[in-house]
């Protein structure tokens, strides 16, 4: 048995359908304006009255879908004719397939002939697949709207570098450095003067004097030759010993320069 479908309900009222208007009710022109955006066209209307009554799409009861879909059709001419041309040729489709349905089949011995429905239950098939994977798409978590992506910054942090260790084999080197650059100036020299080691590291405190990385080179004269050289390096290794200057190397095998100490870190160490 073929299943019926109640007439759609102009309005809810406190819950209620409302399928006919009041005798005594009198809209104004122009009082009410309706838009009608549930469907996205005729083949949505028609999955829609099929899929309310639980109809199997491949029987499709064209006679009461015909009338349920032109009472929509008459209301969407009434308030949004701009709307109504798709529509009614679907209407025009649907009165073409009742029309070749109550027609007398032939029953000449030949094949059946192919049911009026079939192209349209083909349309009805397709669009309810294009549809449903819409859906399926629409329901998939989305970034912005089901899916809020979070970030953070490391705060920066103050770094501080440290300075590599200076061993005795890279002074050794620096050392060696300046040797043969006196050597150079050897021959320059006629006396010799009696060099003092406290006199040097007065003379060196008073060139480191102001607090500034000095070249380690730069505290060595090479016009005194090799003796000056020598007097010079035993100088800067006293105050080293007495903790009164300090060695610094930003990195291995470069050059090393030398600092007066402070009293805040001669206190420390």
């Amino acid at each position: 048995m073929t299943p019926r479908q109640h007439e759609l309900p102009f309005a809810m009222v406190y819950g209620q359908a409302v399928t006919e208007l009041p005798q005594d009710l009198y809209i104004p022109p122009e009082a009410l304006e309706v838009f009608l955006e549930a469907f996205e066209g005729p083949l949505d209307l028609l999955l829609y009255l099929i899929r309310r009554q639980n109809i199997d799409i491949l029987d499709i009861p064209v006679a009461e879908i015909t009338r349920q879909y032109m009472s929509y059709v008459e209301l969407m001419k009434t308030v949004r004719l701009e709307l109504a041309a798709e529509y009614l040729v679907m209407a025009a489709m649907l009165a073409e397939i009742k029309s070749r349905l109550l027609l007398p089949r032939h029953d000449d011995g030949h094949e059946d002939e192919e049911d009026p429905r079939a192209e349209l239950i083909r349309r009805l098939q397709e669009y309810e697949r294009f549809k449903q994977a819409a859906e399926d798409l629409d329901a998939l978590p989305r970034v912005g709207r089901d899916i809020v992506l979070a970030s953070a910054e490391m705060p920066e942090q103050p770094t501080r570098r440290l300075h590599p260790e200076v061993n005795l084999q890279e002074l050794l080197l620096a050392l060696s450095e300046v040797l043969r650059r006196a050597d150079m100036f050897e021959s320059h020299q006629v006396t010799r003067e009696a060099l003092s080691t406290r006199e040097r590291m007065a003379e060196v405190l008073e060139h480191l004097k102001g607090g500034q990385f000095v070249p380690f080179v730069s505290l060595f004269s090479v016009s005194e030759g090799r003796l000056g050289v020598v007097v010079t390096f035993m100088a800067v290794l006293e105050l080293i010993k007495e903790q009164l200057v300090e060695l610094v190397q930003n990195e291995p095998f470069a050059p090393i320069h030398v600092k007066v100490r402070g009293e805040d870190e001669s206190t420390s160490t």
